[in-house]
Protein backbone atom coordinates (compact mmCIF):
# COMPACT_ATOMS: atom_id res chain seq x y z
CA UNK A 1 0.00 0.00 0.00
CA UNK A 2 3.03 2.17 0.61
CA UNK A 3 4.85 4.19 -2.05
CA UNK A 4 8.15 3.03 -3.05
CA UNK A 5 10.78 4.52 -1.34
CA UNK A 6 13.24 7.34 -3.11
CA UNK A 7 11.12 9.07 -5.14
CA UNK A 8 10.93 13.03 -4.79
CA UNK A 9 7.09 13.21 -3.94
CA UNK A 10 5.45 10.27 -2.98
CA UNK A 11 2.11 9.63 -4.10
CA UNK A 12 -1.21 8.04 -2.41
CA UNK A 13 -5.13 7.90 -3.18
CA UNK A 14 -5.76 8.82 1.06
CA UNK A 15 -3.61 10.77 3.50
CA UNK A 16 -5.43 10.40 6.96
CA UNK A 17 -3.79 12.66 9.33
CA UNK A 18 -4.18 11.34 12.99
CA UNK A 19 -3.36 7.68 14.51
CA UNK A 20 -5.94 7.53 17.26
CA UNK A 21 -9.53 5.56 16.61
CA UNK A 22 -10.97 7.61 14.02
CA UNK A 23 -8.26 7.90 11.63
CA UNK A 24 -7.61 4.47 12.33
CA UNK A 25 -11.34 2.83 11.59
CA UNK A 26 -11.10 5.33 8.75
CA UNK A 27 -7.65 3.92 7.65
CA UNK A 28 -9.13 0.25 8.06
CA UNK A 29 -11.76 0.50 6.19
CA UNK A 30 -10.10 2.03 3.09
CA UNK A 31 -7.78 -0.33 3.31
CA UNK A 32 -9.64 -3.10 2.99
CA UNK A 33 -11.51 -1.60 0.03
CA UNK A 34 -8.29 -1.76 -2.07
CA UNK A 35 -7.55 1.86 -1.98
CA UNK A 36 -4.11 3.10 -1.02
CA UNK A 37 -3.60 4.51 1.91
CA UNK A 38 -1.07 6.06 4.44
CA UNK A 39 -1.34 6.51 8.23
CA UNK A 40 0.62 9.58 9.70
CA UNK A 41 0.89 10.41 13.48
CA UNK A 42 3.03 13.13 14.98
CA UNK A 43 3.65 11.62 18.60
CA UNK A 44 6.93 8.88 18.33
CA UNK A 45 5.26 6.86 20.57
CA UNK A 46 2.00 5.06 20.90
CA UNK A 47 0.07 6.42 23.18
CA UNK A 48 -0.43 4.41 26.28
CA UNK A 49 -3.17 6.13 28.79
CA UNK A 50 -7.14 5.37 29.13
CA UNK A 51 -8.11 9.23 28.15
CA UNK A 52 -12.01 7.53 26.60
CA UNK A 53 -12.78 4.38 28.01
CA UNK A 54 -16.10 3.00 26.80
CA UNK A 55 -17.57 1.96 23.28
CA UNK A 56 -21.00 2.37 22.65
CA UNK A 57 -23.33 -0.89 21.04
CA UNK A 58 -23.29 1.11 17.51
CA UNK A 59 -19.38 1.21 17.58
CA UNK A 60 -19.26 -2.32 18.30
CA UNK A 61 -21.16 -3.18 15.41
CA UNK A 62 -18.72 -1.01 13.47
CA UNK A 63 -15.76 -2.98 14.54
CA UNK A 64 -17.89 -6.20 14.24
CA UNK A 65 -17.88 -5.26 10.29
CA UNK A 66 -14.11 -4.40 10.59
CA UNK A 67 -13.27 -8.28 11.93
CA UNK A 68 -12.31 -7.29 15.27
CA UNK A 69 -15.68 -7.38 17.66
CA UNK A 70 -14.19 -11.09 19.52
CA UNK A 71 -10.93 -9.00 20.20
CA UNK A 72 -12.71 -6.33 21.39
CA UNK A 73 -14.73 -7.81 23.25
CA UNK A 74 -12.35 -9.70 25.10
CA UNK A 75 -10.78 -6.79 26.00
CA UNK A 76 -13.37 -4.90 27.75
CA UNK A 77 -16.06 -5.28 30.06
CA UNK A 78 -20.11 -4.13 30.05
CA UNK A 79 -22.78 -3.85 32.99
CA UNK A 80 -19.80 -2.58 35.59
CA UNK A 81 -21.13 -1.48 38.68
CA UNK A 82 -21.45 1.96 39.93
CA UNK A 83 -20.70 1.79 43.99
CA UNK A 84 -21.18 5.20 45.36
CA UNK A 85 -20.04 6.37 48.55
CA UNK A 86 -20.10 9.03 51.21
CA UNK A 87 -16.57 8.77 52.77
CA UNK A 88 -16.02 4.90 54.21
CA UNK A 89 -20.43 4.02 53.86
CA UNK A 90 -21.13 2.89 50.24
CA UNK A 91 -24.61 4.47 49.84
CA UNK A 92 -25.90 3.32 46.43
CA UNK A 93 -25.18 0.11 43.95
CA UNK A 94 -26.52 0.37 40.43
CA UNK A 95 -25.73 -1.35 36.69
CA UNK A 96 -26.96 1.41 34.95
CA UNK A 97 -27.24 -1.12 31.87
CA UNK A 98 -29.37 -3.63 34.06
CA UNK A 99 -32.05 -5.46 31.58
CA UNK A 100 -29.61 -4.72 28.42
CA UNK A 101 -29.16 -8.15 26.70
CA UNK A 102 -28.25 -9.11 23.09
CA UNK A 103 -31.42 -9.22 21.32
CA UNK A 104 -32.19 -10.75 17.79
CA UNK A 105 -32.11 -7.30 16.07
CA UNK A 106 -29.20 -6.00 18.38
CA UNK A 107 -26.28 -7.95 19.56
CA UNK A 108 -24.43 -5.73 21.13
CA UNK A 109 -26.68 -3.84 23.62
CA UNK A 110 -24.41 -1.98 26.29
CA UNK A 111 -21.72 -0.12 26.13
CA UNK A 112 -18.29 -1.69 26.75
CA UNK A 113 -15.53 -0.39 28.98
CA UNK A 114 -12.42 -0.38 27.43
CA UNK A 115 -9.31 1.61 27.53
CA UNK A 116 -8.60 3.89 24.30
CA UNK A 117 -5.35 2.68 23.65
CA UNK A 118 -6.30 -0.98 23.42
CA UNK A 119 -8.96 -0.09 20.99
CA UNK A 120 -6.21 1.77 18.99
CA UNK A 121 -3.70 -1.34 19.92
CA UNK A 122 -6.65 -3.46 17.56
CA UNK A 123 -7.11 -1.65 14.88
CA UNK A 124 -3.25 -0.86 14.16
CA UNK A 125 -3.25 -4.42 14.26
CA UNK A 126 -6.10 -4.69 12.26
CA UNK A 127 -4.40 -2.21 9.50
CA UNK A 128 -1.08 -4.33 9.76
CA UNK A 129 -3.02 -6.99 9.03
CA UNK A 130 -4.26 -5.37 5.74
CA UNK A 131 -0.75 -4.12 4.54
CA UNK A 132 -0.64 -0.30 5.56
CA UNK A 133 1.35 0.24 8.95
CA UNK A 134 0.73 3.50 11.37
CA UNK A 135 4.43 6.14 10.04
CA UNK A 136 4.88 7.46 13.53
CA UNK A 137 6.88 10.68 14.11
CA UNK A 138 5.35 11.92 11.13
CA UNK A 139 3.94 15.51 11.51
CA UNK A 140 1.86 16.71 9.13
CA UNK A 141 3.58 20.63 8.69
CA UNK A 142 1.61 22.22 5.62
CA UNK A 143 -0.36 21.30 2.66
CA UNK A 144 -1.38 22.86 -0.70
CA UNK A 145 -4.92 21.71 -2.41
CA UNK A 146 -5.38 22.13 -6.32
CA UNK A 147 -8.34 20.73 -8.60
CA UNK A 148 -6.70 17.14 -8.42
CA UNK A 149 -5.11 17.09 -5.49
CA UNK A 150 -3.42 17.66 -2.08
CA UNK A 151 0.35 18.31 -1.70
CA UNK A 152 1.37 17.37 1.77
CA UNK A 153 4.84 18.20 3.71
CA UNK A 154 4.89 15.51 6.21
CA UNK A 155 8.40 15.84 8.16
CA UNK A 156 10.64 16.49 5.46
CA UNK A 157 8.94 14.00 3.02
CA UNK A 158 6.28 15.71 0.54
CA UNK A 159 3.28 13.21 -0.04
CA UNK A 160 0.86 13.87 -2.73
CA UNK A 161 -2.97 12.31 -2.06
CA UNK A 162 -6.17 12.45 -3.88
CA UNK A 163 -7.76 13.31 -0.84
CA UNK A 164 -6.61 14.32 3.03
CA UNK A 165 -8.22 13.52 5.93
CA UNK A 166 -7.62 15.50 9.12
CA UNK A 167 -8.36 13.08 11.95
CA UNK A 168 -5.61 14.73 14.33
CA UNK A 169 -8.09 15.95 17.41
CA UNK A 170 -9.24 19.27 19.05
CA UNK A 171 -6.05 21.30 17.99
CA UNK A 172 -5.72 19.78 14.62
CA UNK A 173 -3.23 21.21 12.23
CA UNK A 174 -5.59 20.40 9.37
CA UNK A 175 -8.51 22.15 10.86
CA UNK A 176 -6.26 25.15 11.61
CA UNK A 177 -4.67 25.16 8.51
CA UNK A 178 -8.06 25.27 6.73
CA UNK A 179 -9.31 28.32 8.42
CA UNK A 180 -12.55 26.67 9.91
CA UNK A 181 -13.41 27.61 12.98
CA UNK A 182 -14.50 25.75 16.52
CA UNK A 183 -17.88 27.11 17.59
CA UNK A 184 -19.57 27.06 20.56
CA UNK A 185 -18.89 27.37 24.37
CA UNK A 186 -16.62 26.20 27.54
CA UNK A 187 -18.88 26.23 30.52
CA UNK A 188 -17.86 27.57 33.44
CA UNK A 189 -16.56 24.73 34.99
CA UNK A 190 -13.55 23.67 36.45
CA UNK A 191 -10.52 21.48 35.02
CA UNK A 192 -10.81 17.36 35.58
CA UNK A 193 -7.68 15.35 36.56
CA UNK A 194 -7.13 12.12 35.12
CA UNK A 195 -4.69 9.10 35.29
CA UNK A 196 -4.43 5.68 35.28
CA UNK A 197 -3.21 4.39 38.40
CA UNK A 198 -2.22 1.14 40.35
CA UNK A 199 -4.64 1.00 43.79
CA UNK A 200 -4.40 -1.72 46.41
CA UNK A 201 -7.22 -2.46 48.64
CA UNK A 202 -9.68 -1.78 46.40
CA UNK A 203 -11.55 -4.32 44.58
CA UNK A 204 -12.35 -4.61 40.87
CA UNK A 205 -15.85 -5.50 40.54
CA UNK A 206 -17.24 -1.77 40.34
CA UNK A 207 -16.51 2.07 39.23
CA UNK A 208 -16.36 3.16 43.02
CA UNK A 209 -17.66 7.08 43.13
CA UNK A 210 -17.15 9.72 45.63
CA UNK A 211 -19.30 12.77 44.98
CA UNK A 212 -18.87 15.79 48.25
CA UNK A 213 -18.91 19.55 47.86
CA UNK A 214 -15.14 18.51 49.00
CA UNK A 215 -14.24 17.51 45.62
CA UNK A 216 -14.84 14.42 43.53
CA UNK A 217 -12.95 10.99 43.13
CA UNK A 218 -14.01 8.49 40.49
CA UNK A 219 -11.57 5.13 40.37
CA UNK A 220 -12.40 2.92 37.27
CA UNK A 221 -11.08 -0.56 36.94
CA UNK A 222 -9.56 -0.81 33.63
CA UNK A 223 -10.24 -4.44 32.21
CA UNK A 224 -7.31 -6.18 30.68
CA UNK A 225 -4.76 -4.59 33.18
CA UNK A 226 -4.39 -4.17 36.75
CA UNK A 227 -4.71 -0.29 36.62
CA UNK A 228 -7.44 2.21 37.33
CA UNK A 229 -8.30 5.17 35.56
CA UNK A 230 -8.77 7.97 38.45
CA UNK A 231 -11.10 10.99 37.97
CA UNK A 232 -10.58 13.78 40.13
CA UNK A 233 -10.92 17.59 41.35
CA UNK A 234 -7.76 18.58 40.98
CA UNK A 235 -5.75 20.19 43.67
CA UNK A 236 -5.77 23.80 44.16
CA UNK A 237 -2.96 26.13 44.56
CA UNK A 238 -2.22 28.75 46.87
CA UNK A 239 -4.16 31.14 44.83
CA UNK A 240 -6.88 28.67 44.01
CA UNK A 241 -5.89 27.78 40.50
CA UNK A 242 -5.73 24.08 39.65
CA UNK A 243 -2.52 22.40 40.06
CA UNK A 244 -1.40 19.61 37.57
CA UNK A 245 -2.12 16.09 38.44
CA UNK A 246 0.33 14.44 40.22
CA UNK A 247 0.58 10.76 42.43
CA UNK A 248 0.66 12.89 45.51
CA UNK A 249 -2.01 15.08 44.37
CA UNK A 250 -4.49 12.26 43.57
CA UNK A 251 -3.39 10.78 47.25
CA UNK A 252 -4.05 13.87 49.16
CA UNK A 253 -7.49 14.34 46.70
CA UNK A 254 -8.66 10.22 47.60
CA UNK A 255 -7.91 11.03 51.47
CA UNK A 256 -10.09 14.42 51.52
CA UNK A 257 -12.79 12.88 49.76
CA UNK A 258 -13.11 9.30 50.26
CA UNK A 259 -10.66 8.37 53.59
CA UNK A 260 -11.48 4.68 52.31
CA UNK A 261 -8.98 2.86 55.11
CA UNK A 262 -6.37 0.51 53.51
CA UNK A 263 -6.37 1.67 49.97
CA UNK A 264 -3.08 2.96 48.49
CA UNK A 265 -2.74 4.68 45.51
CA UNK A 266 0.86 4.30 43.84
CA UNK A 267 2.97 3.86 39.95
CA UNK A 268 1.09 6.66 38.33
CA UNK A 269 1.66 5.45 34.55
CA UNK A 270 -0.40 8.74 32.82
CA UNK A 271 -1.58 11.46 33.96
CA UNK A 272 -3.86 14.54 32.00
CA UNK A 273 -6.30 17.32 32.56
CA UNK A 274 -9.35 17.87 30.58
CA UNK A 275 -11.73 20.83 30.64
CA UNK A 276 -15.58 20.57 29.37
CA UNK A 277 -15.71 21.75 25.52
CA UNK A 278 -18.47 21.93 23.84
CA UNK A 279 -17.87 22.83 19.77
CA UNK A 280 -17.89 22.00 16.40
CA UNK A 281 -16.72 23.62 12.99
CA UNK A 282 -20.02 24.59 10.58
CA UNK A 283 -18.21 22.28 7.55
CA UNK A 284 -16.64 19.02 7.82
CA UNK A 285 -15.10 19.29 3.62
CA UNK A 286 -13.37 21.97 2.13
CA UNK A 287 -12.62 20.78 -1.67
CA UNK A 288 -10.34 17.60 -1.02
CA UNK A 289 -9.58 18.11 2.54
CA UNK A 290 -12.36 16.18 4.96
CA UNK A 291 -12.22 16.80 8.59
CA UNK A 292 -13.36 13.48 11.16
CA UNK A 293 -13.64 12.97 14.76
CA UNK A 294 -12.43 15.18 17.30
CA UNK A 295 -10.69 17.32 14.91
CA UNK A 296 -14.53 18.62 13.81
CA UNK A 297 -16.44 18.37 16.94
CA UNK A 298 -15.43 18.04 21.08
CA UNK A 299 -18.37 16.76 23.27
CA UNK A 300 -18.52 17.00 27.09
CA UNK A 301 -16.87 13.74 28.33
CA UNK A 302 -20.84 12.81 29.44
CA UNK A 303 -21.66 9.58 27.62
CA UNK A 304 -17.85 9.01 26.40
CA UNK A 305 -19.52 10.06 22.76
CA UNK A 306 -15.75 12.02 21.74
CA UNK A 307 -14.30 7.98 20.54
CA UNK A 308 -17.89 6.71 19.63
CA UNK A 309 -18.54 10.12 16.89
CA UNK A 310 -14.98 9.86 15.54
CA UNK A 311 -15.77 6.41 14.69
CA UNK A 312 -19.28 6.59 13.19
CA UNK A 313 -17.37 9.75 11.12
CA UNK A 314 -14.87 7.61 9.44
CA UNK A 315 -16.94 4.37 8.69
CA UNK A 316 -19.60 7.24 6.93
CA UNK A 317 -16.76 8.61 4.84
CA UNK A 318 -14.57 5.38 4.74
CA UNK A 319 -17.21 3.31 1.98
CA UNK A 320 -17.67 6.74 0.01
CA UNK A 321 -14.16 7.61 -0.87
CA UNK A 322 -13.88 3.55 -1.34
CA UNK A 323 -16.10 3.88 -4.30
CA UNK A 324 -15.06 7.70 -5.59
CA UNK A 325 -11.56 6.46 -5.50
CA UNK A 326 -11.89 3.38 -7.48
CA UNK A 327 -14.15 5.03 -10.04
CA UNK A 328 -17.29 3.20 -9.28
CA UNK A 329 -18.94 6.74 -8.03
CA UNK A 330 -19.33 10.40 -8.82
CA UNK A 331 -17.35 12.75 -6.53
CA UNK A 332 -20.55 14.42 -5.51
CA UNK A 333 -21.67 11.19 -3.39
CA UNK A 334 -18.94 12.84 -1.26
CA UNK A 335 -20.93 15.71 -0.35
CA UNK A 336 -23.13 13.35 1.49
CA UNK A 337 -20.99 12.87 4.30
CA UNK A 338 -21.19 16.95 5.14
CA UNK A 339 -24.92 16.11 4.36
CA UNK A 340 -25.33 13.10 6.96
CA UNK A 341 -22.86 13.86 9.94
CA UNK A 342 -22.85 17.27 10.53
CA UNK A 343 -26.42 17.31 11.80
CA UNK A 344 -25.85 14.13 13.81
CA UNK A 345 -22.69 15.96 15.50
CA UNK A 346 -24.68 19.49 16.74
CA UNK A 347 -27.43 16.93 17.61
CA UNK A 348 -25.10 14.80 19.70
CA UNK A 349 -23.13 17.90 21.12
CA UNK A 350 -27.14 19.09 22.78
CA UNK A 351 -27.49 15.56 23.61
CA UNK A 352 -23.96 15.22 25.84
CA UNK A 353 -24.77 18.27 27.55
CA UNK A 354 -28.45 17.77 28.64
CA UNK A 355 -26.79 14.83 30.02
CA UNK A 356 -23.88 16.29 31.52
CA UNK A 357 -26.56 18.99 33.18
CA UNK A 358 -28.72 15.27 34.43
CA UNK A 359 -25.07 14.05 35.93
CA UNK A 360 -24.42 17.10 37.69
CA UNK A 361 -27.74 17.84 39.36
CA UNK A 362 -27.95 14.11 40.36
CA UNK A 363 -24.84 14.10 41.98
CA UNK A 364 -26.05 16.76 44.51
CA UNK A 365 -28.53 14.70 45.95
CA UNK A 366 -27.24 11.69 48.16
CA UNK A 367 -26.62 8.74 45.67
CA UNK A 368 -26.72 10.36 42.61
CA UNK A 369 -23.85 9.85 40.43
CA UNK A 370 -22.92 8.75 36.91
CA UNK A 371 -25.65 6.58 35.69
CA UNK A 372 -27.93 9.34 35.54
CA UNK A 373 -26.09 10.23 31.99
CA UNK A 374 -28.22 6.62 30.71
CA UNK A 375 -29.68 7.55 27.48
CA UNK A 376 -30.79 5.64 24.25
CA UNK A 377 -29.32 8.51 22.18
CA UNK A 378 -25.96 7.49 23.84
CA UNK A 379 -26.04 3.87 21.98
CA UNK A 380 -25.95 5.74 18.94
CA UNK A 381 -28.35 2.77 17.64
CA UNK A 382 -31.02 5.61 17.15
CA UNK A 383 -29.11 7.57 14.76
CA UNK A 384 -30.59 8.04 11.15
CA UNK A 385 -30.11 9.69 8.34
CA UNK A 386 -33.89 10.32 6.94
CA UNK A 387 -32.88 13.66 5.58
CA UNK A 388 -30.07 12.38 3.66
CA UNK A 389 -30.42 12.42 -0.46
CA UNK A 390 -28.63 8.81 0.25
CA UNK A 391 -32.34 7.80 1.87
CA UNK A 392 -35.19 6.88 -0.46
CA UNK A 393 -38.29 5.33 -0.73
CA UNK A 394 -39.42 3.26 -3.90
CA UNK A 395 -43.10 2.25 -3.22
CA UNK A 396 -45.04 1.54 0.40
CA UNK A 397 -43.07 1.99 3.81
CA UNK A 398 -41.53 -1.01 5.38
CA UNK A 399 -40.93 -1.78 8.89
CA UNK A 400 -37.93 -0.22 8.24
CA UNK A 401 -37.02 3.37 6.93
CA UNK A 402 -34.46 4.75 4.55
CA UNK A 403 -31.97 6.37 6.40
CA UNK A 404 -32.67 4.20 10.06
CA UNK A 405 -29.62 1.25 11.18
CA UNK A 406 -30.16 -2.06 9.70
CA UNK A 407 -30.98 -4.16 12.56
CA UNK A 408 -29.45 -8.07 13.00
CA UNK A 409 -31.46 -11.19 12.67
CA UNK A 410 -30.32 -14.70 13.03
CA UNK A 411 -31.17 -16.94 9.89
CA UNK A 412 -29.53 -20.53 8.53
CA UNK A 413 -28.15 -20.96 4.98
CA UNK A 414 -29.53 -24.00 2.74
CA UNK A 415 -27.57 -26.36 4.82
CA UNK A 416 -29.55 -25.46 7.89
CA UNK A 417 -26.21 -23.29 9.42
CA UNK A 418 -26.78 -20.80 11.60
CA UNK A 419 -25.87 -17.07 10.06
CA UNK A 420 -26.67 -13.59 11.06
CA UNK A 421 -27.88 -10.58 8.82
CA UNK A 422 -24.42 -8.90 9.99
CA UNK A 423 -22.33 -11.92 8.63
CA UNK A 424 -23.75 -10.74 5.31
CA UNK A 425 -23.79 -6.84 5.68
CA UNK A 426 -19.73 -7.28 6.56
CA UNK A 427 -17.77 -6.27 3.99
CA UNK A 428 -17.39 -2.95 1.32
CA UNK A 429 -20.31 -4.38 -0.68
CA UNK A 430 -23.80 -3.10 -0.63
CA UNK A 431 -26.32 -5.40 0.50
CA UNK A 432 -29.59 -6.26 -0.96
CA UNK A 433 -32.21 -8.11 1.16
CA UNK A 434 -35.37 -9.70 -0.99
CA UNK A 435 -37.30 -10.59 2.80
CA UNK A 436 -40.29 -13.17 1.53
CA UNK A 437 -41.44 -15.29 -1.67
CA UNK A 438 -40.52 -13.12 -4.23
CA UNK A 439 -36.63 -13.34 -3.31
CA UNK A 440 -34.40 -10.81 -5.22
CA UNK A 441 -34.49 -9.28 -8.60
CA UNK A 442 -31.56 -9.82 -11.18
CA UNK A 443 -29.18 -6.86 -11.27
CA UNK A 444 -28.19 -6.89 -14.68
CA UNK A 445 -25.68 -4.11 -15.57
CA UNK A 446 -24.56 -3.72 -11.54
CA UNK A 447 -21.33 -4.68 -10.89
CA UNK A 448 -21.17 -7.81 -8.00
CA UNK A 449 -18.22 -5.93 -6.52
CA UNK A 450 -20.61 -3.40 -5.08
CA UNK A 451 -23.46 -4.94 -4.07
CA UNK A 452 -24.32 -8.80 -3.02
CA UNK A 453 -28.33 -10.26 -3.04
CA UNK A 454 -29.64 -12.13 -0.95
CA UNK A 455 -32.90 -14.18 -0.79
CA UNK A 456 -34.26 -14.76 2.67
CA UNK A 457 -37.81 -16.79 2.49
CA UNK A 458 -38.33 -19.63 0.25
CA UNK A 459 -35.57 -20.77 -1.91
CA UNK A 460 -33.20 -19.02 0.01
CA UNK A 461 -31.87 -18.12 3.57
CA UNK A 462 -34.25 -19.34 6.16
CA UNK A 463 -35.35 -16.50 7.96
CA UNK A 464 -35.01 -18.62 11.65
CA UNK A 465 -37.89 -17.46 13.70
CA UNK A 466 -38.91 -14.61 11.15
CA UNK A 467 -36.72 -12.11 12.80
CA UNK A 468 -35.79 -10.85 9.95
CA UNK A 469 -39.55 -10.25 8.76
CA UNK A 470 -39.81 -8.75 12.37
CA UNK A 471 -37.28 -6.57 11.61
CA UNK A 472 -37.70 -5.44 8.21
CA UNK A 473 -41.27 -6.22 6.90
CA UNK A 474 -42.98 -9.06 5.69
CA UNK A 475 -42.40 -9.33 1.85
CA UNK A 476 -39.81 -6.18 1.03
CA UNK A 477 -37.16 -5.50 -0.83
CA UNK A 478 -34.43 -3.59 1.41
CA UNK A 479 -30.96 -2.44 0.25
CA UNK A 480 -28.48 -1.93 2.91
CA UNK A 481 -25.11 0.91 2.76
CA UNK A 482 -22.15 -0.49 3.37
CA UNK A 483 -21.64 1.56 6.44
CA UNK A 484 -24.90 -0.81 7.49
CA UNK A 485 -27.87 2.09 6.94
CA UNK A 486 -30.64 1.36 5.04
CA UNK A 487 -30.36 3.09 1.77
CA UNK A 488 -33.53 2.04 -0.36
CA UNK A 489 -36.96 0.63 0.57
CA UNK A 490 -38.79 -0.76 -2.22
CA UNK A 491 -41.51 -2.73 -3.59
CA UNK A 492 -40.54 -6.64 -3.76
CA UNK A 493 -38.78 -7.57 -7.21
CA UNK A 494 -38.59 -3.92 -8.28
CA UNK A 495 -34.95 -4.32 -9.48
CA UNK A 496 -35.22 -1.49 -11.32
CA UNK A 497 -35.46 1.31 -8.71
CA UNK A 498 -32.39 -0.77 -7.09
CA UNK A 499 -30.47 -0.25 -10.56
CA UNK A 500 -31.74 3.15 -10.74
CA UNK A 501 -30.41 4.35 -6.98
CA UNK A 502 -26.73 2.27 -7.40
CA UNK A 503 -26.71 4.03 -10.75
CA UNK A 504 -27.06 8.20 -9.00
CA UNK A 505 -24.08 7.54 -7.12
Amino acid sequence: MNPAAGSAEAITDVLVAGAGPTGLTLACDLARRGVAVRIVDRVPEFPTGSRGKGLSPRSQEVLDDLGVADRILASGVSHLRHRKYQGTEVIAEVDPQAGQVPTPDVPYPAALIIPQWRVEQILRERLDGLGVTVERGAELRDFQQDADGVTTTIGEERIRARYLIGCDGGRSTVRKALGLPMRGETPDMQLMAVGDVHVDGLDRDAWHQWFTDDGIVMLCPLPGTDMFQIQASPEPGADGAPLEPTLERFRQTFDRVAGLPGVRLHELAWRSTYRVNVRMVDRLRVDRVFLAGDSAHVHPIAGGLGMNSGIQDAYNLGWKLGLVVAGRAAPALLDTYDEERLPIASWLLNITSERLAAVLDAVKDKGGGLDAVASPELTQLTLRYPWSRLSRQAGRPARVQPGDRAPDAPLRDTAGAPIHLFDLFRGPRFTLLGIGEHGVPSLDGVDPAIVGSWAVGPGGLHDHGGHAANAYGADTLVLVRPDGYVGLVAEPGDGRSVRDYLRSL
